[in-house]
């Protein structure tokens, strides 16, 4: 069994809801709907989710809903399917798309997959990503169970999650809309730099300091973040570790579990992200 297998295995045997991937083209991570194919296949209950699937640069919108199905079916349906443009310029020069433009390109896709989908039962769920207000009342659209925030800045993701739930409201939906959400975490010796090893991989100087401002390395850190996660409104939050060691599933279990932690407030569902983004 590959590590990334294992991760999955090892996150549905502690209790997670969920194993989750990131998407990028330029980084040297998985294919998100590969990876969750091999995670579908090692495992039983867990939801598989994506957050995001970056839509634009991928150019073929009737392509990318086959392959979502296919994973969709290949699951049992456990897949959720976070979708968004992405913001990445070095992911867009690769493919060929440009940035400009990228706002109609997004609508212009993503209608082209729910036609795909119309009268199919294999559709998966849909969450939509994006931080401007158009994003927000397309959140609450026919095709999406609701909203993905980005994986820093608290106060916007009270500002979307008002947004979301207001164009929810006006649009006549039922219920309330899922807000996911997530952050970065490490636990164990030398969390912090590990943590800041990561981050600035990732991100760069230019986005570091919000990044790592919000990503969590202790047991207090990841409860008091999972409160105020589950008081904002959120439904659904991705953990994504800064080390694809096997023990930091143990770990953030310990934490989860234990008495004192927030994870079982306002039925929030904690999810484990199980991407190794290295």
């Amino acid at each position: 069994m590959t590590l990334l297998g294992r991760w999955a295995v090892e996150a549905e045997s502690a209790g997670f809801e969920s194993v989750g991937v990131i998407d990028r083209l330029v980084y040297d991570n998985l294919d998100p709907l590969t990876a969750l194919a091999a995670a579908a296949v090692c495992t039983s209950r867990v939801e598989l989710v994506t957050t995001v699937v970056n839509v634009c640069w991928r150019g073929n919108a009737a392509l990318l809903a086959k392959q979502l199905s296919s994973v969709n079916r290949l699951s049992g349906g456990r897949l959720t399917a976070g979708l968004g443009m992405g913001g990445w310029p070095a992911d867009y020069a690769a493919s060929g798309v440009p940035l400009t433009g990228r706002g109609a390109l997004f609508e212009s896709m993503l209608a082209i997959m729910e036609r795909c989908w119309r009268h199919r039962q294999d559709q998966p769920r849909i969450v939509l990503a994006g931080m401007v207000p158009k994003s927000f009342a397309r959140a609450a659209t026919a095709m999406s169970q609701g909203w993905v925030a980005p994986l820093f800045d608290l106060p916007l993701l009270h500002e979307g999650r008002a947004a979301v739930e207001r164009a929810w409201a006006e649009a006549g939906r039922h219920g309330r809309p899922r807000i996911v959400t997530g952050r970065y975490f490490s636990l164990g010796p030398n969390a912090d730099e590990v943590a800041d090893d990561y981050i600035r991989h990732y991100y760069g100087p230019d986005y570091f300091d919000p990044a790592r401002a919000d990503t969590l390395t202790s047991a207090d850190q990841i409860r008091t973040e999972l409160l105020r996660l589950s008081e904002a409104g959120c439904t659904d939050v991705l953990l994504f570790p800064c080390a694809g060691d096997l023990e930091q599933v143990g770990m953030l279990a310990e934490v989860l579990h234990d008495p004192g932690s927030a994870s079982g407030t306002d039925d929030g569902r904690f999810l484990q992200d199980a991407d190794l983004a290295v």
